[in-house]
């Protein structure tokens, strides 16, 4: 059970107890504390006869929190943290980011079905989507292929429609957290469509070629870190119900490891 299916049920369950309360529970309380009050009892006795069941206020208090939680969650933002390096140097490990969740259209949530069209994704998009081997699994990579194109990767280099990707070269990638250049990883820049990014190549790592023509409904999706990202080169391409949003902020870093934070990184847009 994924949290989403968690967040609507505690909003049926706990908007459930509220309304049956205010439609039943309540006007029998009141009637019980205003004969009380008729009868001279103390008003420690009325009090105590009107007085809400916990588990009436829990949910009465906790009903709106969680409505709006679901709300947000489901149509605006959803935050995601980085579990992986598959997108160094954009994301790395520790990063929480924000995902917009109305960019590519409102869906409702558990069931993801699309209510309202509202735009398709761009190349060098970042997006999160339900992994197509495992739907209950998110992964987050830039999109590489629209529907319809001809991906072709060789070389270590990428090619659209027959023509190659602009990457210029930037050097030897130096470490976030040392600061020292990593032997055998450049690190270059691309630019897809009118996005501007970095990414890896390990110059010694084995070469992966091949190329495939998008279906429609579907996109081809790659990692910055190039060499070290499982994406469409090895399971295939996207279906355009399986995304979940458009990443754009990263809000933290933390280092589980040491509980260290990055604080360059955090308040980065991101391309």
């Amino acid at each position: 059970m994924d949290f989403a299916t968690i967040m609507v049920l505690a909003v049926i369950g706990t908007g459930i107890v509220w309304l049956v309360d205010i439609k039943k529970w309540k006007p029998g309380r009141e009637a019980r504390a205003e004969a009380l009050r008729a009868s001279g009892a103390s008003a420690d006795d009325v009090e105590k006869a009107s007085k809400e069941p916990v588990l009436v206020e829990y949910c009465r208090s906790f009903f709106p929190i969680i409505l709006i939680v679901l709300l947000l969650r489901s149509f605006i933002v959803e935050p995601f943290r980085i579990p992986s390096g598959s997108m160094m140097p954009t994301l790395v490990v520790g990063d929480f980011i924000l995902v917009n969740k109305f960019t590519y259209g409102l869906r409702l949530p558990v069931t993801d079905q699309k209510i309202v069209e509202m735009g398709a994704p761009k190349r060098g998009d970042i997006v999160v989507f339900r992994f197509p081997k495992d739907p209950s699994v998110d992964y987050i990579k830039r999109v590489v292929g629209l529907p319809g194109d001809r991906v072709a990767y060789r070389n270590k280099e990428l090619f659209i429609n027959g023509e190659r990707i602009a990457a210029n070269a930037l050097g030897q990638y130096k470490s976030l957290n040392t600061g020292l250049p990593v032997p055998g990883v450049e690190e270059f820049r691309e630019t897809l469509g009118d996005n501007k990014h970095h990414i890896l190549i390990e110059v010694n790592r084995r070469n992966i070629s091949g190329q495939m023509i998008v279906p429609e409904g579907h996109y081809f999706v790659m990692g910055d870190n190039r060499d070290n990202s499982n994406d469409s080169r090895f399971w295939g391409t996207v279906p355009e119900e399986n995304l979940v949003g458009r990443a754009f902020f990263i809000w933290m870093n933390l280092n589980f490891d040491d509980w260290s934070l990055k604080w360059d990184r955090i308040g980065s847009s991101l391309e």
